[in-house]
């Protein structure tokens, strides 16, 4: 898959372009060409071209993963430099870390700003589960690489923004199937409606997969609504909201010893319990934008949306059941003038997400409620944030100066109803400044540079008190503190254009060599198999960031992904925690540093080779072949274990049909073509021993479209 792909493919300069030929009558883009200086983003907080960003910034079309298996969020971004992903269970529970900033967490994503069109899917303090993403609805997916914190709460690894297809000019209705190995099974439909002054998309998926491992079978419902009118000419005014419910059981982490007799196999103790998440969560929002002044260099949004989510998360003597209300928005003004003769453009804004709700924990018998009511607390957790962004032009329209700032407060706020007396909260704050340059040396090669501070609260999960912290009688850890990060990153990036050759006619490259210092970073430990975190002392993390796509020749095109790593502990003085023979708990002195930080490779080579072919003029044809290999990872602070590399080959065929408005698609392929066993998620820090999940084996799909254009 082809991180630069889309941009060939995609000109958002013309917001109103159609979506639906993009996506069905590919057959055409082979003679067309686009240019990095025409694709604009909005997650950096400005609606800004990609070769204007002084920072690495990935937009990703449909058309890239059109024909792709689009189960889990690592069948779309893995071939973007830079961000790696370990599923456990296909879309859910995905670690997905950028620069290492993501890589502590066992479950759900932490350190990544994740958003659903521009509204933050992620909670209020940082952790998001991304059931309610839905690929056949997306019509694009932003993604910001590196420190963001001074642009969104909780984002020193970056922000990914998931924007639903609205960019389309015609009415048109899709009916999609997906099948698999596994028992997986995807259905549903999406509908567009285009009057002139109204846009409406609507898509429903049905998901059903029984894993690869036994107890890791899932279901889930998704519907997704986005309404959009303009009630002036300068003036949008969107409706959105969604609704998604399902389950998913927890097949766990093996030894070594269980993992090389059947790496595929269950853990006893989560089939004994039962370990499962039980999730309805649903979103409703409204967005207003509007420019306004004499040259429309004005401009300013509105956001507000509220939230319900039902969590029912089922584990060892354990039955949690989490209720939770939330209300959010935001607000930005931007205005663009000149400051003597040079271009400025100055934003300010601010955001709020409050969610509240009681969380009940009963006994587990065998994997049903009890009737013993364990815990019950009212929890509240909150961020208010403020930021600043200035771009101002220093030189002849070539080399600019970016400035951004934001001040963020975090509380997290727990009553025990069973004991009032038992009371506790904890908050967080901090501000943190970010400053860049971007030179273009050509209208489509530029040069960027940036520096900055990040700022990462811990999560409400991992605020969780431990037996052995300084006061364990509290609910919330009063150990656990905030990891801060200065940030460096140098980077080159463009569109070589070779119009006079028809070899290597287009060419898109990104290049960042990125160092950070961490610290109090943020790490997990078990204890009795339960995670907990605390803080190392210092980190040091270095690392190459390299992206090419180019097409060698008409309609074959070459990708290249590559990301070095070099992430260790400076200084870190640890407990050490384990389990003795008789099942009690065991402590001792540790010094981890100079150890490599567990759960991410060194080496991360992705090389695929796609070509499209016109095979009559009413079909066209599609082949892609994918190698991606990894180095070994360490999976615990003491460097004691390390997994082997692996090396995965995927292969993708597909066929388009084009019958006057009617188009059918017809792709499939395996992944895993070799069917090689590899751990594809390690459990960090396991005092049992049980780091280790087996990644997928040997997996064939297939998929059917059928789309009429009104």
């Amino acid at each position: 898959m082809s991180f630069l792909f889309a941009l060939m493919y995609i000109n958002l300069n013309a917001q109103k372009k159609d979506s639906i030929l993009y996506i069905y009558r590919s057959d055409m883009l082979d003679s067309i060409k686009f240019e990095t200086d025409e694709v604009i983003v909005t997650g950096t907080r400005t609606n800004q071209k990609i070769i204007d960003i002084p920072y690495s910034v990935v937009r990703i079309s449909p058309t890239q993963y059109k024909f792709d298996r689009k189960v889990s969020i690592s069948d779309v971004l893995s071939a973007v430099p830079g961000v790696f992903m370990q599923s456990r269970y296909g879309n859910h529970d995905v670690r997905i870390s950028i620069r290492g900033f993501g890589s502590r967490s066992n479950t759900g994503i932490r350190g990544v700003r994740i958003l659903l069109d521009g509204i933050p899917e992620s909670e209020p303090d940082g952790q998001t589960r991304i059931e309610a993403i839905d690929f056949n609805s997306i019509g694009s997916i932003e993604v910001v690489k590196g420190n963001s914190s001074s642009l969104y709460t909780n984002a020193p690894g970056g922000v990914i923004n998931f924007i639903n297809d609205l960019n389309f000019s015609k009415s048109f209705a899709t009916q999609f199937n997906d099948f698999g190995a596994n028992g997986l099974r995807r259905n549903g439909f999406k509908v567009g409606v285009r009057t002139k002054q109204y846009g409406l998309l609507t898509s429903y998926t049905y998901h059903n997969y029984d894993g690869f491992r036994p107890h890791s079978a899932d279901y889930w419902h998704i519907l997704n609504t986005v309404l959009e009118t303009t009630p002036g000419d300068n003036t949008n005014l969107q409706f959105l909201g969604y609704f998604a419910t399902g389950l998913i059981r927890l097949p766990g982490s093996l030894t070594k010893e269980e993992y090389d007799v059947d790496p595929y196999q269950a853990a006893q103790r989560e089939v004994d319990w039962d370990f499962r998440r039980i999730s309805k969560k649903g979103r409703v929002g409204v967005r207003f934008t509007s420019k306004f002044g004499e040259d429309l260099n004005q401009e300013i949004e509105i956001i507000g949306y509220g939230t319900v989510k039902y969590f029912e998360r089922v584990a060892r003597n354990s039955y949690r059941i989490f209720d939770r209300y939330g209300i959010g928005g935001s607000v930005k003004f931007v205005t663009k003038a000149e400051i003597y003769n040079h271009d400025n453009a100055f934003t300010m804004g601010g955001d709020l997400f409050y969610q509240t709700g009681p969380v009940s924990e009963f006994n587990n018998i065998g994997g049903a409620k009890g009737d013993e009511l364990l815990n019950y607390a009212d929890e509240t957790i909150g961020n208010t944030g403020i930021y600043l962004l200035n771009n101002l032009e220093l030189y002849n329209k070539k080399l600019y100066f970016l400035m951004s700032a934001r001040y963020d407060y975090i509380y997290f706020d727990q009553i025990n109803r069973l004991l009032a007396v038992r009371n506790t909260n904890r908050t967080f704050a901090d501000f943190t400044p970010k400053f860049a340059l971007n030179f273009k040396v050509t209208p489509s090669v530029a040069v960027y540079t940036s520096f900055g501070y990040s700022f990462d609260s811990p999560a409400g999960n991992e605020l969780d008190n431990y037996p052995t912290s300084s006061n364990p009688g509290l609910m919330i850890n009063p150990d656990l503190k905030p990891q801060k990060s200065t940030n460096f990153e140098l980077g080159i990036k463009g569109n070589l254009l070779n119009d006079e050759s028809d070899y290597f006619t287009n060419t898109l490259f990104d290049f960042t060599f990125y160092t950070t210092i961490v610290n109090d970073e943020i790490v997990p430990f078990e204890v009795y198999g339960d995670s907990f975190f605390r803080n190392s002392a210092k980190t040091n993390r270095k690392g190459l960031e390299a992206g090419i796509t180019t097409e060698v020749y008409r309609g074959l095109k070459a990708i290249l992904s590559y990301t070095y790593s070099d992430f260790n502990y400076d200084e870190y003085d640890a407990v050490v925690i384990g389990v003795d023979s008789l099942g009690e708990i065991t402590t001792s002195a540790g010094d981890f540093s100079g150890n490599v930080v567990p759960s991410v490779p060194k080496h991360n080579l992705l090389f695929a080779l796609e070509y499209t072919h016109r095979l009559t003029s009413n079909l066209n044809g599609f082949i892609k072949g994918a190698f991606q290999s990894l180095s070994g990872m360490y999976v615990n602070d003491a460097n004691s274990v390390e997994t082997d590399g692996y090396q995965l080959l995927n292969s993708t065929i597909g066929l388009e049909m084009f019958l006057d408005n009617f188009n059918i698609l017809l792709s499939g392929g395996v992944n895993n073509l070799l069917d090689q066993k590899y751990v594809g998620f390690i459990n960090i820090n396991s005092s049992n021993g049980r780091f280790y999940e087996a990644g997928e084996p040997r997996t064939n799909f297939a998929s059917l479209k059928f789309n009429y254009v009104f």
